[in-house]
């Protein structure tokens, strides 16, 4: 067993999955219970699972396929590894959660101090973001670049920083990576974009719970589609976990 107390619900999961294949539950070649299995046994949403096997993956002891399951490729002689990359690491459901819950609110604010000037430098972060998407480019600069500039609306440098300290952990997570290097399609970014031109337009209008209401919804499209694109045993998951909100944001 693991002397390491696990910083995150996901770790807690990826080290009892750990010690099954430590103990010799599973074998070389073997597949792993489904993600339904796995979450029902541990009492945990799909998510959670779903970062606990991205953290094994990134320990090279599982191999997964998408639309055939997670494959054990190799068996741990030990604990595993305590490497600040994979004990520091967020998971990128908690990550796009925490986001939807900070981003919705700082959306509500700038509506309410935004100016033409925010407003100009804001379509032209969407151009640049439509521009890397029919470029096929992998950069995410505009998308980076529109949400940056919806904190700086709020003339609030504290706003500003917690922004800015959200997506520092996203571009130096691990597991995100992982993530997103599982995902082939890129439609879901065209969705994204429209996403943004409705918040634009709630900002335009200086309408506060509009443009909440429109961050709120896009970061629940950012999350589904993640859900979705990354899901291994089942191509038609509906993203029925991690549902809208730990508590409602919208009033």
């Amino acid at each position: 067993m693991f002397s390491y107390k696990p910083k995150r619900l996901y770790q807690e999961i990826g080290f009892k999955l750990h010690d099954d294949l430590l103990q010799g539950k599973y074998k070389i070649g073997d597949k792993l219970p489904p993600e339904r299995v796995i979450s029902e046994l541990f009492n945990v949403s799909r998510t959670v699972v779903r970062e606990a096997l991205i953290m094994l993956e990134l320990s090279g002891l599982i191999d997964v396929r998408k639309g055939s399951g997670v494959y054990i490729i190799k068996l741990p002689s030990a604990e595993m590894p305590r490497t600040p990359e994979l004990l520091d690491d967020i998971g990128p459901f908690e990550m796009i959660q925490a986001r939807q819950l900070i981003e919705s609110n700082i959306a509500e604010f700038a509506a309410t101090q935004v100016t033409k000037s925010d407003i100009s430098k804001m379509k032209k972060a969407l151009q640049l973001e439509r521009l890397e998407i029919n470029s096929g480019s992998v950069k995410h600069s505009g998308d980076k670049l529109f949400h940056q500039l919806i904190a700086q609306a709020t003339q609030n440098s504290i706003l500003v920083d917690m922004l800015e300290s959200l997506w520092t952990l996203r571009e130096k997570s691990p597991m995100w990576k992982q993530l997103h290097a599982r995902i082939a399609k890129q439609e879901y970014r065209t969705e994204w974009l429209n996403d943004h031109a409705r918040i634009l337009s709630a900002l335009q209008k200086r309408d506060p719970q509009e443009a909440k209401k429109a961050m709120n919804q896009h970061l629940e499209n950012v999350k589904n589609s993640l859900l979705a694109l990354s899901n291994v045993d089942d191509p038609n998951f509906d993203g029925y976990l991690f549902q809208a909100n730990p508590i409602d944001i919208i009033k």
